[in-house]
Protein backbone atom coordinates (compact mmCIF):
# COMPACT_ATOMS: atom_id res chain seq x y z
CA UNK A 1 0.00 0.00 0.00
CA UNK A 2 1.59 3.36 -0.53
CA UNK A 3 2.39 6.06 1.65
CA UNK A 4 0.31 9.19 2.27
CA UNK A 5 2.88 11.63 2.71
CA UNK A 6 2.71 15.54 3.14
CA UNK A 7 4.63 17.77 1.08
CA UNK A 8 5.62 21.06 2.52
CA UNK A 9 7.24 24.43 1.00
CA UNK A 10 9.63 26.38 3.43
CA UNK A 11 9.44 29.38 0.90
CA UNK A 12 12.68 31.27 2.87
CA UNK A 13 14.31 34.34 2.33
CA UNK A 14 17.21 33.07 0.54
CA UNK A 15 15.94 29.65 -0.09
CA UNK A 16 13.31 27.63 -1.44
CA UNK A 17 12.98 23.99 0.52
CA UNK A 18 10.50 21.55 -0.14
CA UNK A 19 10.29 18.78 2.56
CA UNK A 20 8.44 15.25 2.20
CA UNK A 21 6.65 13.81 5.48
CA UNK A 22 5.59 10.46 6.52
CA UNK A 23 2.59 9.92 8.66
CA UNK A 24 4.68 9.74 11.64
CA UNK A 25 6.28 12.87 10.81
CA UNK A 26 9.38 11.85 9.62
CA UNK A 27 11.05 13.75 7.06
CA UNK A 28 11.59 11.27 4.11
CA UNK A 29 13.15 13.49 1.93
CA UNK A 30 14.02 17.29 1.25
CA UNK A 31 15.19 19.40 -1.86
CA UNK A 32 16.41 22.96 -1.84
CA UNK A 33 17.07 25.98 -4.63
CA UNK A 34 18.62 28.98 -4.03
CA UNK A 35 16.90 32.50 -4.86
CA UNK A 36 18.43 35.70 -5.76
CA UNK A 37 18.35 38.42 -3.64
CA UNK A 38 19.17 41.88 -5.09
CA UNK A 39 19.83 45.15 -3.79
CA UNK A 40 19.51 48.22 -6.27
CA UNK A 41 19.97 50.60 -3.34
CA UNK A 42 21.44 51.30 -0.39
CA UNK A 43 18.78 49.59 2.20
CA UNK A 44 16.53 48.50 -1.06
CA UNK A 45 16.05 44.73 -0.77
CA UNK A 46 13.80 42.76 -3.67
CA UNK A 47 13.66 39.12 -5.43
CA UNK A 48 11.96 38.38 -8.62
CA UNK A 49 8.62 36.72 -8.18
CA UNK A 50 9.04 34.27 -10.94
CA UNK A 51 12.66 33.32 -9.77
CA UNK A 52 11.17 32.70 -6.14
CA UNK A 53 8.08 30.18 -7.99
CA UNK A 54 11.07 28.45 -10.08
CA UNK A 55 12.80 27.76 -7.52
CA UNK A 56 9.99 26.52 -5.37
CA UNK A 57 9.23 24.13 -8.27
CA UNK A 58 12.83 23.16 -8.81
CA UNK A 59 12.91 22.54 -4.60
CA UNK A 60 9.77 20.27 -5.00
CA UNK A 61 11.49 18.29 -7.69
CA UNK A 62 14.41 17.74 -6.10
CA UNK A 63 12.58 16.31 -3.00
CA UNK A 64 10.32 14.05 -4.44
CA UNK A 65 13.39 12.88 -6.94
CA UNK A 66 14.91 11.31 -3.43
CA UNK A 67 11.51 9.50 -2.44
CA UNK A 68 9.18 8.38 -5.36
CA UNK A 69 6.18 6.16 -5.19
CA UNK A 70 4.85 8.06 -2.08
CA UNK A 71 1.18 9.48 -2.45
CA UNK A 72 1.11 12.93 -1.58
CA UNK A 73 -2.48 13.80 0.41
CA UNK A 74 -1.50 17.68 0.49
CA UNK A 75 1.00 20.40 -0.25
CA UNK A 76 1.51 23.41 2.91
CA UNK A 77 3.36 26.22 2.40
CA UNK A 78 5.32 28.00 5.15
CA UNK A 79 6.86 31.35 3.74
CA UNK A 80 9.59 34.20 4.75
CA UNK A 81 6.75 37.00 6.09
CA UNK A 82 6.13 41.07 5.02
CA UNK A 83 7.60 40.92 1.56
CA UNK A 84 5.01 41.89 -0.96
CA UNK A 85 3.82 41.59 -4.51
CA UNK A 86 1.98 42.90 -7.35
CA UNK A 87 0.70 41.21 -10.07
CA UNK A 88 -1.93 40.83 -13.12
CA UNK A 89 -4.79 39.04 -12.09
CA UNK A 90 -5.59 38.33 -16.24
CA UNK A 91 -1.72 37.24 -16.90
CA UNK A 92 -0.26 35.92 -13.54
CA UNK A 93 2.76 38.22 -14.89
CA UNK A 94 4.50 40.24 -11.65
CA UNK A 95 3.87 43.99 -12.30
CA UNK A 96 7.25 45.20 -9.99
CA UNK A 97 9.64 43.19 -7.70
CA UNK A 98 9.21 41.12 -4.57
CA UNK A 99 9.64 43.83 -1.98
CA UNK A 100 11.48 41.52 0.97
CA UNK A 101 10.30 42.11 4.46
CA UNK A 102 14.35 43.06 4.89
CA UNK A 103 13.75 46.83 2.87
CA UNK A 104 13.86 49.85 3.78
CA UNK A 105 12.92 51.85 1.03
CA UNK A 106 9.68 53.12 2.80
CA UNK A 107 11.15 54.26 5.70
CA UNK A 108 10.15 57.86 4.43
CA UNK A 109 6.79 57.30 4.03
CA UNK A 110 6.25 55.53 7.91
CA UNK A 111 8.37 58.58 9.17
CA UNK A 112 5.46 60.73 7.69
CA UNK A 113 2.66 58.76 8.87
CA UNK A 114 4.39 58.50 12.63
CA UNK A 115 4.43 62.71 12.17
CA UNK A 116 0.80 62.81 11.10
CA UNK A 117 -0.06 60.93 14.20
CA UNK A 118 -1.08 57.68 12.96
CA UNK A 119 0.68 55.42 14.35
CA UNK A 120 -1.80 54.65 17.33
CA UNK A 121 -4.12 53.76 15.38
CA UNK A 122 -1.99 51.59 12.87
CA UNK A 123 -0.94 49.43 16.56
CA UNK A 124 -4.33 49.40 18.01
CA UNK A 125 -6.20 47.88 14.92
CA UNK A 126 -3.03 45.48 13.55
CA UNK A 127 -0.79 45.13 16.65
CA UNK A 128 2.14 46.52 14.41
CA UNK A 129 4.26 49.86 15.05
CA UNK A 130 4.83 51.83 10.97
CA UNK A 131 8.15 50.29 10.19
CA UNK A 132 9.07 49.80 6.51
CA UNK A 133 9.53 45.83 7.62
CA UNK A 134 5.37 45.76 7.15
CA UNK A 135 4.13 45.66 3.78
CA UNK A 136 1.32 48.05 4.01
CA UNK A 137 3.81 51.45 2.82
CA UNK A 138 5.55 48.69 0.53
CA UNK A 139 2.08 48.20 -1.00
CA UNK A 140 1.96 52.26 -1.52
CA UNK A 141 5.40 52.24 -3.47
CA UNK A 142 4.67 49.26 -5.58
CA UNK A 143 1.32 50.53 -6.66
CA UNK A 144 2.85 54.20 -7.13
CA UNK A 145 5.72 52.48 -9.08
CA UNK A 146 4.27 49.99 -11.08
CA UNK A 147 0.64 49.65 -11.33
CA UNK A 148 0.23 53.23 -12.65
CA UNK A 149 -2.86 53.14 -15.20
CA UNK A 150 -4.28 49.81 -14.17
CA UNK A 151 -7.97 49.11 -12.83
CA UNK A 152 -7.88 47.82 -8.81
CA UNK A 153 -9.72 44.67 -9.98
CA UNK A 154 -6.79 44.20 -12.64
CA UNK A 155 -4.40 44.31 -9.75
CA UNK A 156 -3.64 41.44 -7.39
CA UNK A 157 -1.44 41.97 -4.41
CA UNK A 158 0.27 39.05 -1.90
CA UNK A 159 2.76 37.93 0.47
CA UNK A 160 4.30 35.55 -0.80
CA UNK A 161 2.14 32.66 0.10
CA UNK A 162 -0.61 34.23 -1.86
CA UNK A 163 1.55 34.45 -4.71
CA UNK A 164 2.81 30.21 -4.49
CA UNK A 165 -1.03 29.67 -3.65
CA UNK A 166 -1.97 31.26 -6.97
CA UNK A 167 0.87 29.43 -9.10
CA UNK A 168 -0.01 26.26 -8.07
CA UNK A 169 -3.71 26.53 -8.42
CA UNK A 170 -2.87 27.97 -12.44
CA UNK A 171 -4.00 31.14 -11.51
CA UNK A 172 -7.49 30.34 -10.28
CA UNK A 173 -7.09 31.18 -6.21
CA UNK A 174 -6.03 34.86 -4.58
CA UNK A 175 -6.00 33.57 -1.04
CA UNK A 176 -4.04 33.96 2.11
CA UNK A 177 -4.54 32.63 5.57
CA UNK A 178 -4.73 34.71 8.77
CA UNK A 179 -1.35 34.63 10.23
CA UNK A 180 0.03 36.09 6.83
CA UNK A 181 -2.79 38.47 6.81
CA UNK A 182 -1.65 39.84 10.19
CA UNK A 183 1.29 40.29 8.66
CA UNK A 184 0.57 43.43 6.31
CA UNK A 185 -1.15 46.06 8.36
CA UNK A 186 -4.11 45.80 6.44
CA UNK A 187 -5.47 43.48 8.28
CA UNK A 188 -7.53 44.26 11.54
CA UNK A 189 -6.29 41.32 13.84
CA UNK A 190 -8.69 41.95 16.81
CA UNK A 191 -11.58 41.61 14.14
CA UNK A 192 -9.99 39.28 11.92
CA UNK A 193 -10.91 40.98 8.82
CA UNK A 194 -9.12 43.47 6.13
CA UNK A 195 -9.70 46.77 7.47
CA UNK A 196 -11.08 49.11 5.41
CA UNK A 197 -9.85 52.54 7.22
CA UNK A 198 -6.20 50.74 7.03
CA UNK A 199 -6.37 50.34 3.09
CA UNK A 200 -7.67 53.86 2.36
CA UNK A 201 -4.83 55.40 4.95
CA UNK A 202 -2.68 53.02 2.71
CA UNK A 203 -3.96 53.56 -0.42
CA UNK A 204 -4.80 50.46 -0.92
CA UNK A 205 -7.71 49.31 -2.96
CA UNK A 206 -9.96 46.34 -1.01
CA UNK A 207 -10.67 44.37 -4.46
CA UNK A 208 -6.68 43.66 -4.71
CA UNK A 209 -6.51 42.09 -1.62
CA UNK A 210 -6.56 38.06 -1.24
CA UNK A 211 -9.69 36.18 0.79
CA UNK A 212 -8.51 35.03 3.99
CA UNK A 213 -8.69 31.36 4.99
CA UNK A 214 -7.65 29.53 8.06
CA UNK A 215 -4.53 28.53 7.75
CA UNK A 216 -5.66 24.78 7.78
CA UNK A 217 -7.65 25.21 4.93
CA UNK A 218 -8.24 23.84 1.58
CA UNK A 219 -7.12 26.53 -0.32
CA UNK A 220 -7.35 25.11 -3.98
CA UNK A 221 -6.32 22.27 -5.85
CA UNK A 222 -3.19 21.72 -7.84
CA UNK A 223 -3.36 22.64 -12.05
CA UNK A 224 -0.43 22.68 -14.44
CA UNK A 225 2.51 22.11 -11.58
CA UNK A 226 5.78 20.99 -13.63
CA UNK A 227 6.54 17.44 -11.66
CA UNK A 228 3.02 17.23 -9.63
CA UNK A 229 -0.08 15.95 -10.89
CA UNK A 230 -3.06 18.19 -10.68
CA UNK A 231 -5.72 17.84 -7.93
CA UNK A 232 -3.83 18.20 -5.24
CA UNK A 233 -4.88 20.08 -2.39
CA UNK A 234 -3.09 22.85 -1.40
CA UNK A 235 -4.11 22.63 2.09
CA UNK A 236 -2.14 25.06 4.43
CA UNK A 237 -0.84 28.51 4.08
CA UNK A 238 0.85 29.81 7.33
CA UNK A 239 4.32 32.08 7.91
CA UNK A 240 7.50 30.72 8.18
CA UNK A 241 8.07 31.64 12.25
CA UNK A 242 4.04 31.01 13.14
CA UNK A 243 4.92 27.47 11.27
CA UNK A 244 7.88 26.95 13.67
CA UNK A 245 5.89 27.59 16.32
CA UNK A 246 2.93 25.52 15.52
CA UNK A 247 5.44 22.53 14.22
CA UNK A 248 7.04 22.58 18.12
CA UNK A 249 3.62 21.96 19.63
CA UNK A 250 3.71 25.71 21.51
CA UNK A 251 0.09 25.23 21.38
CA UNK A 252 -0.98 26.45 25.41
CA UNK A 253 -0.15 29.60 26.14
CA UNK A 254 2.95 30.93 27.42
CA UNK A 255 4.82 28.60 25.69
CA UNK A 256 7.38 30.21 22.83
CA UNK A 257 10.16 29.46 20.17
CA UNK A 258 12.88 31.42 18.92
CA UNK A 259 13.42 31.14 15.56
CA UNK A 260 17.22 32.03 14.02
CA UNK A 261 17.67 32.41 10.38
CA UNK A 262 18.36 35.74 8.14
CA UNK A 263 16.96 37.96 10.82
CA UNK A 264 15.08 35.84 14.19
CA UNK A 265 11.42 36.00 15.50
CA UNK A 266 10.40 35.25 18.76
CA UNK A 267 7.17 34.37 19.76
CA UNK A 268 4.99 33.60 22.85
CA UNK A 269 1.15 32.24 22.56
CA UNK A 270 -0.98 34.78 24.34
CA UNK A 271 -5.01 33.83 25.15
CA UNK A 272 -6.23 36.73 23.45
CA UNK A 273 -5.71 40.18 21.21
CA UNK A 274 -3.57 42.75 23.50
CA UNK A 275 -2.38 46.15 22.16
CA UNK A 276 1.37 45.47 22.49
CA UNK A 277 3.73 46.92 24.67
CA UNK A 278 6.50 49.16 23.60
CA UNK A 279 9.19 47.66 21.25
CA UNK A 280 7.28 43.88 20.99
CA UNK A 281 4.32 43.40 18.33
CA UNK A 282 1.09 41.45 18.49
CA UNK A 283 -0.02 38.60 15.91
CA UNK A 284 -2.10 36.06 15.11
CA UNK A 285 0.25 33.12 15.56
CA UNK A 286 -2.50 30.72 13.22
CA UNK A 287 -6.52 30.60 12.84
CA UNK A 288 -7.22 26.72 13.07
CA UNK A 289 -11.22 25.42 13.67
CA UNK A 290 -12.07 28.85 13.18
CA UNK A 291 -10.19 30.17 16.40
CA UNK A 292 -7.43 32.44 16.66
CA UNK A 293 -4.14 32.13 18.48
CA UNK A 294 -2.22 35.30 19.16
CA UNK A 295 0.74 35.68 20.23
CA UNK A 296 3.35 38.15 21.28
CA UNK A 297 6.74 38.62 18.78
CA UNK A 298 9.52 40.28 18.19
CA UNK A 299 11.17 40.92 15.11
CA UNK A 300 15.15 40.54 14.78
CA UNK A 301 16.33 42.01 11.38
CA UNK A 302 19.56 41.20 11.20
CA UNK A 303 20.29 37.60 13.52
CA UNK A 304 22.66 34.83 11.47
CA UNK A 305 23.24 36.62 8.01
CA UNK A 306 25.82 38.75 10.79
CA UNK A 307 28.05 35.04 10.73
CA UNK A 308 28.97 35.24 6.90
CA UNK A 309 29.95 38.97 6.89
CA UNK A 310 31.87 38.85 9.47
CA UNK A 311 33.80 35.72 8.41
CA UNK A 312 34.31 37.61 5.49
CA UNK A 313 35.61 41.00 7.58
CA UNK A 314 37.49 38.69 9.06
CA UNK A 315 38.84 37.28 5.76
CA UNK A 316 38.02 33.73 7.12
CA UNK A 317 36.63 31.00 4.76
CA UNK A 318 33.19 29.89 6.58
CA UNK A 319 30.72 30.66 9.09
CA UNK A 320 31.78 26.96 10.46
CA UNK A 321 35.58 29.27 10.89
CA UNK A 322 34.36 32.18 12.50
CA UNK A 323 32.18 29.78 15.49
CA UNK A 324 35.40 27.78 16.08
CA UNK A 325 37.72 31.20 15.91
CA UNK A 326 34.76 32.57 18.80
CA UNK A 327 35.01 29.43 20.54
CA UNK A 328 38.95 29.75 21.24
CA UNK A 329 38.35 32.71 23.53
CA UNK A 330 35.81 32.83 26.64
CA UNK A 331 34.65 36.20 25.88
CA UNK A 332 35.41 39.64 24.04
CA UNK A 333 37.19 41.53 26.27
CA UNK A 334 34.34 44.06 26.17
CA UNK A 335 34.28 44.09 22.21
CA UNK A 336 30.26 44.09 20.72
CA UNK A 337 29.35 43.74 17.36
CA UNK A 338 25.54 45.59 17.59
CA UNK A 339 24.41 44.04 13.94
CA UNK A 340 22.06 47.27 12.51
CA UNK A 341 23.13 47.09 9.16
CA UNK A 342 19.93 47.37 8.16
CA UNK A 343 18.69 49.51 11.06
CA UNK A 344 17.48 47.76 14.34
CA UNK A 345 14.05 45.70 14.65
CA UNK A 346 12.33 44.92 17.61
CA UNK A 347 12.83 46.43 20.61
CA UNK A 348 14.10 49.54 19.63
CA UNK A 349 12.51 49.79 15.41
CA UNK A 350 15.30 52.28 14.78
CA UNK A 351 15.36 52.18 10.60
CA UNK A 352 18.41 54.85 10.80
CA UNK A 353 20.73 52.78 13.48
CA UNK A 354 23.75 51.10 11.54
CA UNK A 355 26.21 48.33 12.72
CA UNK A 356 29.02 49.18 14.77
CA UNK A 357 31.85 47.78 16.60
CA UNK A 358 32.52 48.98 20.07
CA UNK A 359 35.18 48.94 22.55
CA UNK A 360 38.17 47.64 20.95
CA UNK A 361 41.42 47.43 22.47
CA UNK A 362 44.87 46.58 22.18
CA UNK A 363 44.30 43.30 23.93
CA UNK A 364 41.42 42.37 21.33
CA UNK A 365 41.95 40.31 18.16
CA UNK A 366 39.58 38.74 15.20
CA UNK A 367 38.44 36.08 17.83
CA UNK A 368 36.79 38.53 20.18
CA UNK A 369 35.50 40.08 17.44
CA UNK A 370 34.23 36.83 16.54
CA UNK A 371 33.08 36.08 19.48
CA UNK A 372 30.86 39.27 19.81
CA UNK A 373 29.57 38.94 16.17
CA UNK A 374 28.55 35.13 17.66
CA UNK A 375 26.80 36.69 21.00
CA UNK A 376 25.14 39.29 18.97
CA UNK A 377 22.48 36.92 18.08
CA UNK A 378 21.74 36.07 21.59
CA UNK A 379 21.94 39.53 22.90
CA UNK A 380 19.06 40.67 20.62
CA UNK A 381 16.88 37.81 21.81
CA UNK A 382 17.23 39.22 25.42
CA UNK A 383 16.42 42.64 24.21
CA UNK A 384 12.82 41.09 23.31
CA UNK A 385 12.53 38.68 25.77
CA UNK A 386 13.02 41.25 28.51
CA UNK A 387 9.64 42.57 27.23
CA UNK A 388 7.62 39.78 26.53
CA UNK A 389 8.35 38.24 29.68
CA UNK A 390 7.62 41.48 31.79
CA UNK A 391 4.22 41.59 29.69
CA UNK A 392 2.77 38.11 28.68
CA UNK A 393 0.42 37.94 32.21
CA UNK A 394 1.93 34.96 32.70
CA UNK A 395 5.42 32.55 33.29
CA UNK A 396 6.87 31.57 30.42
CA UNK A 397 6.35 28.11 30.00
CA UNK A 398 8.49 25.66 27.06
CA UNK A 399 11.19 27.84 24.61
CA UNK A 400 11.69 25.93 21.78
CA UNK A 401 14.81 27.06 19.26
CA UNK A 402 14.86 26.19 15.79
CA UNK A 403 16.74 27.62 12.34
CA UNK A 404 19.69 26.84 11.63
CA UNK A 405 22.02 28.34 13.77
CA UNK A 406 19.76 26.71 16.61
CA UNK A 407 21.66 23.03 15.49
CA UNK A 408 24.91 24.35 17.18
CA UNK A 409 24.32 23.77 21.11
CA UNK A 410 26.87 25.77 22.61
CA UNK A 411 25.20 28.64 20.69
CA UNK A 412 21.85 27.65 22.29
CA UNK A 413 23.32 27.54 25.78
CA UNK A 414 25.19 31.26 25.37
CA UNK A 415 21.40 32.13 24.60
CA UNK A 416 19.82 30.19 27.29
CA UNK A 417 22.77 32.11 29.68
CA UNK A 418 21.86 35.58 28.53
CA UNK A 419 18.11 35.12 28.75
CA UNK A 420 18.16 33.42 31.82
CA UNK A 421 15.32 30.73 30.86
CA UNK A 422 15.85 26.91 29.19
CA UNK A 423 15.77 26.49 26.01
CA UNK A 424 14.85 23.31 23.64
CA UNK A 425 16.23 22.30 20.75
CA UNK A 426 14.59 19.72 18.37
CA UNK A 427 16.08 17.13 16.47
CA UNK A 428 14.57 17.68 13.47
CA UNK A 429 15.87 21.58 11.30
CA UNK A 430 12.65 21.84 9.63
CA UNK A 431 10.53 23.22 11.90
CA UNK A 432 8.87 25.45 9.47
CA UNK A 433 7.88 23.05 6.72
CA UNK A 434 7.31 20.44 9.68
CA UNK A 435 4.12 23.53 10.78
CA UNK A 436 3.11 23.74 7.07
CA UNK A 437 2.99 19.55 6.89
CA UNK A 438 0.94 19.19 10.14
CA UNK A 439 -1.75 22.18 9.10
CA UNK A 440 -2.42 20.67 5.96
CA UNK A 441 -2.66 17.14 7.18
CA UNK A 442 -4.99 18.39 9.87
CA UNK A 443 -7.00 19.98 6.65
CA UNK A 444 -7.14 16.93 4.83
CA UNK A 445 -7.56 14.56 8.15
CA UNK A 446 -4.44 12.31 7.49
CA UNK A 447 -4.09 13.79 11.52
CA UNK A 448 -7.00 13.98 14.21
CA UNK A 449 -6.10 16.92 16.16
CA UNK A 450 -3.99 18.95 17.67
CA UNK A 451 -2.94 16.69 20.59
CA UNK A 452 -1.46 13.91 18.26
CA UNK A 453 0.34 16.39 15.93
CA UNK A 454 1.97 17.34 18.90
CA UNK A 455 3.47 14.18 19.78
CA UNK A 456 5.28 13.74 16.29
CA UNK A 457 8.04 16.49 16.94
CA UNK A 458 11.05 15.41 18.38
CA UNK A 459 12.70 17.47 20.94
CA UNK A 460 16.17 17.11 22.62
CA UNK A 461 16.40 18.01 26.79
CA UNK A 462 16.43 21.49 27.81
CA UNK A 463 19.38 23.41 28.21
CA UNK A 464 19.38 25.28 31.51
CA UNK A 465 21.19 28.44 31.95
CA UNK A 466 24.39 28.52 33.38
CA UNK A 467 25.99 31.81 33.72
CA UNK A 468 26.34 33.37 37.18
CA UNK A 469 23.92 36.41 37.44
CA UNK A 470 26.64 38.94 38.11
CA UNK A 471 28.24 38.01 34.80
CA UNK A 472 25.11 37.78 33.03
CA UNK A 473 24.46 41.57 34.60
CA UNK A 474 27.80 42.89 33.29
CA UNK A 475 27.57 41.47 29.30
CA UNK A 476 24.35 43.00 29.51
CA UNK A 477 25.58 46.08 30.56
CA UNK A 478 28.81 45.97 27.56
CA UNK A 479 25.54 45.21 25.29
CA UNK A 480 23.52 48.24 26.05
CA UNK A 481 25.83 50.72 25.80
CA UNK A 482 26.94 49.19 22.36
CA UNK A 483 23.03 49.78 21.49
CA UNK A 484 23.30 53.17 23.01
CA UNK A 485 25.84 54.15 20.65
CA UNK A 486 24.34 52.45 17.53
CA UNK A 487 21.13 54.52 17.84
CA UNK A 488 22.77 57.78 19.01
CA UNK A 489 22.30 61.00 16.57
CA UNK A 490 25.18 62.73 16.24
Amino acid sequence: MTARTILAIDEGTTNSKAALFSETGAVLATGSQPVPIRHPQPGWVEQDGEEIWAATVAAIGACLAKAPGNEIAAIGISNQRESILIWDRATGAPLGPVVTWQCRRSAAACEALKAAGKEDQVIARTGLPLDPLFPATKVDWLLEHHAQGRAPEDICIGTVDSWLIWKFTGGTVHATDASNAARTQLFNIAEGVWDAELCALFGVDMQMLPNVYDSASVFGTTSGVAGLPDGLPVAAAIGDSHAALFGHGAHTAGDGKVTFGTGSSIMTTVPEFVIPPKGITTTIAWKYAGQITYAFEGNILVSASILPWTADLLGLPSVDALIALAETVDTTLGVSLVPAHVGLGSPHWDSEARGLISGLTFGAGPAHVARAAVESIAYQVNDVFEIVRANAGQEIGRLFVDGGPSQNRKLMQMVADIIDHAVTTSESPDASARGAAYLAGLAVGLWPDLETVAQLEPHDAALAPQMPSEKRAEALATWGSAIRRATART
